[in-house]
């Protein structure tokens, strides 16, 4: 049984959600799960797990600014221990861009920092405008019309493979 911390950074709460999904998975497989937001993950010894997980959103092609934060200073722990890293985005929903390796966002969040996961996953977002704040909305729907995307103001969509975040669940048990 390895004990495993799960970090995650979320912009409206899905990437929570996936968390919470990887966490039933991974204590399905006989694991112990320590789920943290980034906000909070200083406050827990990194070094007394056995592996590390780190998820964050996007927004507006960018994780935020926590996430390059809690790496700068914890490299060198994520580098001892095995690890992994996924990113949600909507992006992720076209099958073409839904890979670490054809994830533009996942691709350029690499080159910008000294750690290299060891395993790597992209989800795709979700699209709820009613939970966004106006601007956020507007400026959502019109990356959306941009990208062929839904633009109706009352759009819920949650783009997952749910199936997708329980293989990496799996993955990460057996890492």
């Amino acid at each position: 049984m390895a004990n495993i911390l799960l970090i995650y950074s979320t912009t409206d709460g899905h990437t929570l959600e996936i968390c919470q999904r990887l966490v039933q998975v991974i204590e399905q497989q006989g694991h112990q799960v320590t789920l943290i937001s980034i906000e909070n993950a200083s406050a827990v010894d990194l070094e007394t797990f056995d592996k590390i997980v780190l998820g964050a959103s996007i927004r507006y092609g960018k994780h935020g600014k926590p996430v390059y934060e809690f790496i700068r200073k914890n490299g060198q722990i994520l580098d001892s221990k095995p690890n992994a890293f996924f990113s949600v985005n909507v992006v992720a929903r076209k099958p073409e861009k839904n890979q670490p390796d054809t994830n533009p966002y996942l691709r350029k969040f690499l080159k910008q920092i000294a750690w290299q996961p060891r395993e790597l996953a992209v989800f795709a977002g979700k699209i709820d405008y009613k939970r966004y704040r106006y601007w956020d909305r507007q400026i959502i729907r019109m990356i959306m019309w941009m990208t062929k995307g839904p633009t109706d103001p009352d759009t819920v969509i949650d783009f997952t493979n749910w199936e997708q975040v329980e293989d990496f669940g799996i993955l990460v048990s057996k890492m």
